[in-house]
Parts: structure tokens; sequence; C-alpha cells
């Protein structure tokens, strides 16, 4: 398969931004462009969070006062800052995206992978069953934006309606050096399964898949892959693009 005349849209967290693992599957399969949205600290659903006078709650991006998106992480009470964070979710890296697309900026996607979860919480991963209700999106209640499964399958089928012939992949997240963490994530990778089967979406599993291993890791510190138990080093980010190029060279049709 020649994939130099493809194009590699991407969104994830941390893990995902910048020239990580998706630049090498870019760079693995000669494609012919790497649009990434991905933004550190993001989750896949929308928030609402406490700040210092009342609550802020997710904007979508084309709202004409949208303050932006912040990968920000400590301890704040500033509601600037804060709105920035709520507006941090794949919700909003996706209509980002689709905009950036209409804008000419960059070019219609023939391959679309998701990478999300790591940052999501155990009380907003919500019902995948109740997620995947009814064919539209619009005005179907069902399907709870505050919620990973809701956003989860939002995301993909904005991306799918928007581009019909794009094949979109969903990448489940990496293990930690953290065996706690690891349950929330196996959790998470439960209702991201259910979403990706209710859309025939290809799932790449990264968490038992990719060689990098909880055993091998160290809690805050520099294991085999993980520079502080959570985020891979380079070799990591290589090997992680080396499979999930491999998974998409073999899967895509």
């Amino acid at each position: 398969m020649d994939f130099s005349k493809l194009n590699f849209g991407v969104d994830g967290d941390s893990i995902t931004a910048g020239e990580q693992w998706s630049y090498h599957v870019f760079k693995e399969l000669g494609m012919a462009s790497h649009h990434n949205v991905a933004v550190g600290s993001a989750v896949w659903y929308k928030r609402t969070l406490p700040c210092k006078g009342g609550t802020v709650t997710t904007q979508d991006y084309t709202d004409p006062d949208f303050a932006g998106i912040s990968d920000g992480w400590l301890e704040t009470d500033d509601p600037e800052e804060l709105q920035k964070r709520a507006n941090n979710c794949a919700v909003v890296h996706t209509q980002r995206f689709i905009e950036e697309v209409k804008s000419g900026r960059f070019p219609v996607p023939d391959i679309f992978a998701f990478a999300m979860g790591t940052n999501d919480a155990w009380e907003c991963l919500g019902d995948p069953k109740k997620a995947l209700t009814g064919k539209s999106l619009e005005g179907n209640e069902n399907v709870d934006l505050f919620t990973e499964a809701g956003a989860a399958r939002w995301c993909i089928q904005r991306i799918m309606e928007e581009y019909p012939l794009c094949r979109v992949f969903l990448l489940t997240p990496i293990p930690a050096a953290d065996p706690a963490h690891n349950e929330k994530i196996e959790a998470s990778i439960k209702i991201l399964r259910q979403i990706s089967i209710g859309m025939s979406v290809q799932v790449i599993d990264c968490f038992g898949g990719c060689g990098i291993c909880e055993k091998f890791e160290v809690e805050g510190g520099t294991g085999k892959y993980l520079k502080d138990g959570l985020h891979p080093d380079v070799p990591g980010q290589i090997l992680e693009g080396r499979f999930a190029a491999k998974e998409i060279r073999n899967n895509y049709f």
C-alpha cells in the first residue's frame, strides 16, 4: 500500500502532542501530511470546573468568545486559565480540527487516529450502551458529552460524518508505571472498545501490544521506556509509533 499521498489526522493528550508516536507513524509510512491537534492534560469529555467566583464550563471552539486551550495542570483559581483547561478536551479538539481543515490550512484526512483516555477520571467514564443509542448526534440526549463514552462516540461520528472516506482508528492508552493508574486505564479501555465496536472503528491495542510494560517502569522515575512513569521517552515514542504504523499499514483499506 502506498501511503505517500495520504493525509494523517491525530488527536490526543500529552503522550500524543507534538512530534511523538504519531509523527513516527507519519514518517514510517511516508505519509503526505501530519495534522496533530493533541494537547497535554486533555480528556475526552467536556467539564465544569470550580474557580474563584463560580464555575467555568467547556466552550465550543466556534464560540465568539472562545478563550483558547491550555495544557496547564498546576493548582490555580484563575478563571481565565481554568476556562482554557475546561476547553482542553477531545470534543473541542475535534471541532478545532474540522475548522482548521475548512479554513484550508490543512488537507482533508484520509486516516484519523484518536489516542485519549490517560487523564480521564473514573467518575466520568459513562455508559457506552446509552452513548451508542440512536443514529443521529443532533438532539440526542443519550450522547452525554460530559462523559468519556458520550464524547468518544460524538468525536468519532463527527470525523466520520465530516470526512466519509476517512478511515478512523482508536489507540488505547499505553500502560503507566503505577498499577492503580493502569486499573483506571483498563476500565477506560473497556468503554472505548465498546464505543469503537458500535462505531465500526479499528482499535489499536497499545496497552497490551506496543511493548511498553508496567513491570519495567518506575513510578515518578526513569524506566525502560517511560521517562517519568507516565510519558514515553524518545525510544518509547518510536516504539509506540512503529507499533501503530504496523497496525495502520495492516488494517487500512
